[in-house]
């Protein structure tokens, strides 16, 4: 039989903290804590989606209750460590707050924490979406909070902070996951699809990285997505085609063209951009995305601070932020705003495009000098 399929996501989930993508302030300070014994009762992992949180507690639980810690990492060998892995070791336990925020959930909780732990050091619970918990469920688990048994240590993770009670913030050390550089998340992905033998272009992975968001989970589901449809070696078009999003490129003659007012090259690049099934509000948001970083680039002496692009493509970008004055690109990215609004309620919005052209074409009361 054959050997199921793994996701890489979940076959790439971080073991150390070290793993853990853009987080190195958090990995630091909880390694740390385990390495001086400073270890409190109640942590609150804060972040966007795929940023961390869960793999970091995960992590955490391990170390805790590791018989051999690394500098405050696990050893994910001992036998403590692989059976809270493999899950034979209950005393690690994950819930979904999502799908269980109820008081009855908590009660259950308050009921098992006064049992000291069966094959470890800590029992550590693992809450995550915790501001999914109701009301009675947070009052519930305030109560254990404030005065939590030696062998208790909670683990809440939330996309969204200012959801959670201040009584319960007031209770947990927080910690703020950043949303990941496209340069670590690239760094990341880069050392995977070598240990998978994945052959990608340099701006193929560039372009998988940047349309991860921040979040390394979706970086790897988009890896793993385009991974099963090449046959050969995936290059930047076929990322393109793949997750169905706009060519970016084009946007740089489309601006060009603006730049030099020429209506007709820009009618011409536009429509062969929404020729390709691109949405309008997505060709007008690239747009303001584009012209945003022209002016970045006019304004800032050392704009991939912001970007975070590569050098090539910065390059690219101050070349053509000198065709423009920064008056005209503010100009034209509030046009632009406008025009996407109303794109957006409209039955023919590519007639919006096109008029849209023909006036950022025609200002020529903002000239470059």
């Amino acid at each position: 039989m054959a050997e199921k399929y793994q996701a890489l996501y979940r076959k790439w989930r971080p073991l150390v903290f070290e793993d853990v993508a853009g987080q190195d302030h958090v990995s630091e300070t909880l390694r740390n804590s385990i390495t001086n014994g400073r270890i409190a009762h109640a942590y609150l992992f804060c972040g966007t989606r795929g940023t961390g949180k869960t793999s970091t507690a995960k992590i955490f639980s391990r170390a805790v209750n590791c018989e051999h810690t690394n500098d405050g990492n696990p050893c994910n060998n001992c036998d403590t460590c692989r059976g809270i892995m493999d899950g034979s070791i209950l005393d690690v336990y994950e819930m979904d707050a999502a799908s269980n925020s109820g008081i009855d959930n908590i009660r259950e909780i308050r009921e098992e924490v006064i049992y000291t732990p069966t094959n470890s050091r800590f029992k550590v619970y693992i809450i995550d979406e915790a501001h999914m918990l109701t009301t009675e469920a947070f009052n519930a688990l305030l109560k254990t909070l404030e005065e939590p048994p030696e062998h208790i240590i909670f683990i809440l993770a939330t996309t969204e902070p200012h959801k959670i009670p201040a009584t319960i913030l007031s209770r947990c050390q927080r910690f703020d996951f950043r949303r990941i550089g496209i340069e670590d998340i690239e760094r990341r992905l880069s050392k995977i699809v070598k240990a998978e033998g994945i052959s990608i272009t340099p701006d193929a992975l560039e372009l998988v990285a940047e349309l991860a968001d921040g979040s390394m989970r979706d970086g790897l589901s988009i890896l793993d997505q385009c991974a099963a449809f090449a046959k050969e070696e995936l290059r930047y078009d076929d990322i393109v085609d793949i997750v169905g999003i706009a060519d970016k490129r084009i946007l740089f003659p489309i601006v060009d063209a603006i730049a030099e007012y020429d209506a007709s090259a820009a009618l011409f690049a536009a429509d062969s951009f929404l020729k390709k099934g691109k949405e309008t509000a997505d060709f007008l948001e690239e747009m303001i995305f584009h012209f945003r970083a022209l002016m970045l680039c006019k304004s800032m002496e050392n704009p991939a601070e912001i970007l975070e692009k590569s050098d090539e493509v910065i390059s690219k970008y101050k070349a053509q932020a000198d065709k423009f004055n920064l008056d005209r690109l503010i100009y034209i990215i509030q046009i632009l705003g406008d025009y996407l609004l109303q794109a957006k309620k409209l039955s023919t919005p590519k007639v919006d495009v096109e008029i849209l052209q023909n006036l950022l074409c025609g200002l020529k009361i903002l000239k470059k000098n």
